[in-house]
């Protein structure tokens, strides 16, 4: 072991003799009494010692036997210690490519944050390399969102989409402007690649979905063409209605297949992201319909003639707001992939312009679905007909 304080929070001395490691509130902490040896001992954890490298050091600091393996125990139960070497042989593949890595390095010292353990970020990091992402849509949401979980380490971003590129398909963050008139899915791809620091490891039907989350089941996918080795499908349509009103036959191979998958979208100026579904365990897009028409019987006509409808202009899609979207589903599912209990599991987060104003929607599993997540449902938890109270986060 290398033992090193976490590079992504910021030191400063509160007073002589306490240290405050972070600034925001999310993650900071201090750490006291310190004495003054002590305190310089602190700059000697930077990764580059071996524990008896630093016992020796401490020694000839005047530290009392026992100092060093007293404090590294009290920050490692802080989350404050990490391992320069730490990691399995995934992470060492990973720190051996220098270029790779010096492109991951601001997601690491982010990870590093949400994982207390020494060497667990850069293990989850290196797990991302081994995971396969579908993003169903190639439009201002889809095509930035794929691009965001090929540049974090995603090692396989497969984008599925229709037609050619049209202007209003373009972005900033999205496809280039010199993509117009191409294929949508074959510009997509190209456009992951670019972004992507490093070339996808080479298929396998056995590769890895993502690890369980605290609370949540995991599901495994099956073993049906296309399916295979799927950690997670974003649906992320050009048409918003798909993603606010999602039809349940579309996710049929998904449920059946046990496929975890998330929607996101703009439809007429509100960002929808969620929910995500893990199929058996959370509500689905049959929960989300059958709950909006227990709350409105014309729900169903009215959504069959939207679906019908030929769409005669150009829908609305804030370019703003379709970034906004796209960060936040990238960031719900990077959260997925690495194991972290994900707000979107079980709600659906929404914002219109011009106030950006995030609210976590309740999405309960309805018993008449036939999902079986609403199997899971006890007593009188969710009554049918009822719309649970929204929340709201600024």
């Amino acid at each position: 072991m290398h033992p090193m304080l976490k590079p992504a929070l910021r030191r400063g001395w509160r007073d002589l003799s306490t240290v405050q490691f972070g600034v925001a509130p999310a993650h900071a902490l201090t750490l006291g009494p310190m004495d003054t040896a002590t305190s310089s001992f602190l700059t000697l954890l930077d990764g580059t010692r071996g524990l008896p490298m630093l016992r020796a050091e401490a020694q000839r600091m005047g530290l009392p036997d026992g100092h060093v393996d007293k404090l590294l125990g009290e920050l490692s139960r802080a989350g404050l210690l990490d391992d320069s070497t730490g990691g399995g042989p995934a992470a060492d593949s990973l720190r051996k490519r220098g270029t790779v890595m010096d492109r991951l390095r601001p997601d690491l010292a982010s990870l590093s944050l949400l994982s207390p353990g020494p060497g667990e970020a850069i293990d989850k990091l290196a797990a991302r390399r081994a995971m396969r992402v579908r993003v169903q849509g190639a439009g201002r949401v889809g095509a930035a969102l794929a691009s965001v979980l090929a540049g974090a380490g995603v090692g396989r971003v497969d984008v599925m989409d229709g037609g050619q590129v049209e202007p209003w398909d373009v972005a900033p963050c999205g496809l280039p402007i010199e993509s117009i008139g191409e294929r949508r899915d074959t510009t997509a791809r190209r456009f992951v690649r670019q972004w992507a620091p490093d070339r996808p490891p080479r298929p396998s039907r056995s590769a890895p979905v993502a690890p369980s989350s605290p609370g949540a089941v995991t599901a495994v996918p099956g073993t049906r063409e296309g399916e295979a080795g799927l950690s997670l499908v974003i649906i992320a349509p050009r048409d918003g209605l798909a993603a606010y009103a999602p039809d349940p036959a579309t996710v049929e191979d998904l449920l059946a297949s046990g496929t975890p998958h998330l929607y996101a979208g703009v439809i007429e100026g509100t960002g929808v992201v969620g929910p995500l579904v893990l199929p058996g365990a959370t509500a689905c897009a049959g929960c989300l319909f059958q709950q909006r028409t227990d709350r409105d019987p014309t729900w169903p006509r009215m959504l069959a003639q939207w679906r019908s409808g030929h769409a005669r202009h150009v829908p609305a899609c804030d370019l703003a707001l379709s970034t906004a979207v796209a960060g936040l589903a990238a960031g719900h599912a990077l959260a997925f992939l690495d194991g972290v209990s994900s707000a979107c599991a079980g709600a659906r987060w929404e914002a219109s312009v011009p106030g950006f104003e995030w609210h976590a929607r309740p999405v309960w599993p309805h018993p008449a679905c036939p999902c079986g997540a609403g199997a899971q449902v006890k007593g009188d938890q969710v009554t049918v007909g009822q719309e649970p109270h929204d929340t709201m986060a600024g």
